[in-house]
């Protein structure tokens, strides 16, 4: 497996440098991440399974795509990628805001992350690469919060504090 390299920031998003993605998270170092959120036309959002063998939260329930741009490569360019390997999935993206969170994982990661948000809308065909995605379902914003509620151990530690926050799960319109 090829190394990936993440970029750091400081907590105003200026870039400061470059980590090895898994050493950023076993230092628990600020870098630029992103997440996406795919509504459908019946505002539900299209959530995945993380892979079970996935280096950190195998198997839990999260939002449609996330992960870090390359170093030159922008957050809006690196969302798009992201969501047509793992989801196979292109649609346009709009940014909807910033989300920073820090968070204690499995194998003695942490998470802490300047995140970008940004939002698609999708009504077509969802074929995950099972390298990456061990499933997906169309739910709606009150069912994930009954969810995330009543079996918070099920889902990714960024995307429960996404709905703490009621933010952004909230379908476009």
């Amino acid at each position: 497996m090829l190394l990936e390299e993440v970029v750091l920031v400081d907590h105003e998003d200026n870039e400061i440098g470059f980590a090895e993605k898994l050493e950023a998270h076993r230092q628990g170092a600020l870098h630029r991440a992103f997440s996406v959120m795919v509504w459908d036309s019946k505002g539900r959002l299209l959530l995945q399974r993380r892979q079970v063998d996935k280096y950190h939260s195998g198997g839990l329930w999260t939002n449609t795509c996330c992960g870090h741009p390359r170093p030159g490569e922008t957050t809006l360019q690196a969302a798009a990628r992201r969501l047509n390997e793992e989801m196979r999935v292109i649609c346009p993206l709009t940014p909807i805001g910033t989300f920073t969170y820090r968070a204690e994982l499995d194998a003695g990661l942490t998470e802490h992350e300047f995140v970008h948000v940004f939002r698609g809308t999708y009504d077509g065909v969802i074929a995950p690469d099972p390298v990456e995605c061990d499933g997906y379902s169309w739910t709606s914003p009150d069912v994930i919060r009954k969810q995330v509620a009543a079996e918070p151990q099920c889902f990714s530690a960024w995307f429960k504090k996404y709905v703490e926050a009621e933010w952004p799960i909230a379908p476009p319109g």
